[in-house]
C-alpha cells in the first residue's frame, strides 16, 4: 500500500484562522451579553434623536458596533493604495490607523458625557493612589481598562516609534491626564482621580502586549513610502 504524506496547513495560516475564529466567537458573544441595552437604544438611534442616542453609553455602543463596516471600508481604500505602491503591510497599517480611531473615540465619548450635576457640583479630585478602586466596582475597572485599549493595541503596529512598553505606558498616561484635566476644567460632574490614570495606562498596555508579535514587521516597514526598485544589473 502506498502512503501518501497528507500536507497540512502552514502554522501562520492556522494561527490566523484561530485568532480570526476567536474574535468572532468573542464579538458574538459580548452581542449576545449587551444585546438587550442595544435595543433599548435602537429605538431613538433609528427614529433620529440623536441625543438620546449619542447621550447615552447603550446609543453609543451600538452606533460604534453598526459603524463597523464603515471603518472596514474606510482601512479599505487606503490600505488598496499603499499595495498599489508597494508598501509593505499595508493592510495592517490601514487597519491600524482606522482602529485606532474607531475603537478609542466612542470611550472618549463616554468618558466626557457630563453628569447630573455637571456645571452646579464643584469639580472634585482624588490624588490618592489605589483609594478609588473599592469604589469603582467591576464593571467600572474593565469598562477604565476599555477606554485607550484600542490606543494601545494598534499605536506599536503602525508606529515604530511607540513599539515598547514604556512608550505605550507613558501614551496611556499622558492621554489619560488630558482626560481628567478635562473633566475638571469642565466641571463635568466626575471625579478626576489618579486611580482612572493608573487603570487606563494599563489597559493601554495589556492591549500592546496582546498585538507584540506584530511590532517587528512594524519596526521594519514604519513608513508610507514604497521601496525603492533594485538597480538594473550591469
Amino acid at each position: 500500500m502506498n502512503h501518501h504524506p497528507i500536507l497540512s496547513p502552514p502554522p501562520r495560516r492556522v494561527s490566523r484562522i484561530v485568532l480570526l475564529g476567536l474574535a468572532t466567537l468573542g464579538l458574538a458573544g459580548a452581542v449576545l451579553v449587551v444585546r438587550r441595552p442595544l435595543m433599548m437604544a435602537a429605538p431613538m438611534c433609528l427614529s433620529g434623536r440623536w441625543h438620546g442616542c449619542l447621550g447615552t453609553f447603550n446609543g453609543v455602543v451600538l452606533v460604534t458596533l453598526v459603524t463597523l463596516p464603515l471603518a472596514a471600508l474606510v482601512a479599505w481604500v487606503p490600505a488598496r493604495r499603499r499595495r498599489a505602491a508597494g508598501v509593505t503591510s499595508a493592510w495592517r497599517m490601514s487597519l491600524a490607523e482606522v482602529g485606532m480611531v474607531h475603537g478609542t473615540v466612542p470611550f472618549l465619548w463616554m468618558t466626557m458625557m457630563p453628569g447630573a450635576g455637571a456645571g452646579v457640583v464643584p469639580a472634585r479630585v482624588s490624588l490618592v493612589p489605589l483609594r478609588d478602586l473599592l469604589t469603582m466596582g467591576p464593571l467600572g475597572i474593565a469598562g477604565n481598562l476599555l477606554i485607550f485599549a484600542t490606543l494601545g493595541f494598534f499605536a506599536p503596529m503602525r508606529f515604530a516609534a511607540l513599539a515598547s512598553v514604556p512608550r505605550i505606558l507613558a501614551l496611556g498616561a499622558a492621554c489619560s491626564v488630558l482626560v481628567e484635566t478635562a473633566q475638571y476644567v469642565l466641571r463635568l460632574d466626575r471625579v478626576s482621580s489618579v486611580d482612572d490614570v493608573l487603570v487606563n495606562a494599563t489597559g493601554a498596555v495589556l492591549a500592546a502586549l496582546a498585538s507584540r508579535r506584530w511590532w517587528r514587521t512594524t519596526a521594519n516597514a514604519p513608513s508610507d513610502h514604497p521601496r525603492p526598485a533594485p538597480a538594473p544589473a550591469c
